[in-house]
C-alpha cells in the first residue's frame, strides 16, 4: 500500500518534472508563469493537467486549439511514478529499520532523500540527452540535499562510519571524474564530475560495495552503449554521447544490487567463500 501511494505521488512529481525538464536549460523560472499550450498560450487548467488522465481524455490535443501534446509528458509521468514505488519496494525489503525511535527516524530520512535522488534522475537523465548538459541548477543543490538527510540520518543513530563513508564516497569519485576530466576534457564534462558527487555521498551512504559497483557500473554500461552505437554506426569515435544518463543508472544498479554484485565477484576470485 505504501508504494503504490509513492507511485501516485510520484506521478505528480513526474508533471512538474515536465516542467523542470523544459524550463531548467532554458533559463525559465519553474514556478512562473503557469503552463501553458505553446502554439495558443492558452493557460493549462488543474482538470487538464491529471498525470496520465488528462493526456488520454484529450486524446494528446490541446483542448483550445488542437495542438499535438507529446506522448513524453505521460510517460515521464507514469515513469516517475514507477520509479518511486520501485523505491518504496526496494527501501522496504533491504533499508528499512524500525527496531526503535532514532532508526525509523533515519530510515524515513534516507527514503525521502533516495525519493529525491530518483526525482533528479529522471530530469537530469532527460536533460543530458536534449542538451548534453547537466544544469547546476539542479546537481548543486543536490549537495545540499543529499548531505543533510542522508548525514542527519547517520547523525540520528550514532553511525559515525557511515557518515564517514558517505563523505568519503562523494569526495572520491568527485575526484576521480575530475582527474578524468583533467586528462581528457573532451571526453567528459565538468558537469559529469560534479554530479558524481553527488552520486557518491548516496552510494557511500549505502557502504563501500555499492560505491564502487556504482561507480564501476557507469563506465561499464556506458561504454557497451558506445560500442552498440558505433557497430550500428549511429555514431562515430568523435561524437559525443552524454554519460550523465550512464552514471545515473549505474549509481542506481549499484545502491540496488551493488552489495550481491560486489559478494558474487569476490567469491568467483576466492577472496570469499
Amino acid at each position: 500500500m505504501p508504494a503504490i501511494a509513492l507511485g501516485i505521488f510520484g506521478s505528480l512529481i513526474g508533471s512538474f518534472l515536465n516542467v523542470v525538464v523544459y524550463r531548467v536549460p532554458a533559463g525559465l523560472s519553474i514556478v512562473s508563469p503557469p503552463s501553458a499550450c505553446p502554439r495558443c498560450g492558452e493557460p493549462i487548467k488543474g482538470y487538464d493537467n491529471i498525470p496520465l488522465l488528462s493526456w488520454l481524455m484529450l486524446r494528446a490535443k490541446c483542448r483550445h486549439c488542437g495542438e499535438s501534446i507529446s506522448a513524453r509528458y505521460p510517460l515521464v509521468e507514469l515513469g516517475t511514478g514507477l520509479a518511486f514505488a520501485a523505491v518504496a519496494v526496494w527501501f522496504a525489503l533491504t533499508q528499512w529499520q524500525a527496531t526503535d525511535a532514532a532508526h525509523l527516524t533515519a530510515s524515513i530520512l534516507s527514503l525521502v532523500a533516495f525519493l529525491y535522488l530518483a526525482a533528479i534522475s529522471i530530469a537530469l537523465a532527460l536533460i543530458d540527452l536534449d542538451t548534453h548538459k547537466l544544469p547546476n541548477a539542479i546537481v548543486l543543490p543536490s549537495y545540499l540535499v543529499g548531505g543533510v538527510l542522508l548525514g542527519a540520518a547517520s547523525v540520528v543513530t550514532r553511525d559515525w562510519a557511515q557518515l564517514v563513508t558517505m563523505l568519503a564516497g562523494g569526495a572520491a569519485l568527485f575526484a576521480l571524474y575530475f582527474v578524468i576530466a583533467f586528462i581528457s576534457p573532451r571526453g567528459m564534462g565538468f558537469g559529469d564530475v560534479k554530479l558524481a558527487g553527488v552520486l557518491g555521498l548516496f552510494l557511500g551512504h549505502l557502504g563501500v560495495a555499492q560505491l564502487v559497483v556504482g561507480a564501476f557500473a557507469a563506465f561499464l554500461l556506458g561504454g557497451l552503449f558506445a560500442i552498440v552505437l558505433l557497430v550500428a554506426r549511429r555514431a562515430g569515435r568523435k561524437s559525443g554521447i552524454p554519460f550523465g544518463p550512464w552514471m545515473l543508472a549505474g549509481a542506481w544498479l549499484g545502491a540496488i544490487a551493488g552489495a550481491p554484485l560486489a559478494g558474487a565477484y569476490l567469491s568467483l576470485i576466492g577472496l570469499t567463500t
